[in-house]
């Protein structure tokens, strides 16, 4: 059987997957580049909500078993991310 971590990854994934193809659906049905842009927009803050909280979910589950150096270089990772994606 899965991990409920894992079951909590995917299921985020399979969510925001979801999310993304039901977004290509609306942009194709109002076809209109300004309405496209907006709805694309909205995705642009799903993304990182949906890394952080599998990121979140995937170090509660190794967090026993991983260092904490280890658990601080992986947040570092995250955050420049963030940090990317935000400027």
């Amino acid at each position: 059987m899965f991990e409920k971590a894992i079951l909590g990854m995917a299921s985020l994934r399979i969510l925001s997957g979801s999310l993304e193809i039901l977004a290509a659906f609306l942009i194709l049905r109002v076809n209109q580049v300004e309405k496209a842009l907006l709805i694309n927009s909205g995705l642009a803050f799903v993304g990182p909500f949906v890394l952080l909280l599998t990121t979140t979910i995937g170090l509660l589950g190794v967090a026993e078993r991983v260092s904490f150096g280890k658990l601080a270089w992986i947040l570092a990772g995250v955050a420049f991310i963030l940090i990317g994606v935000r400027k």
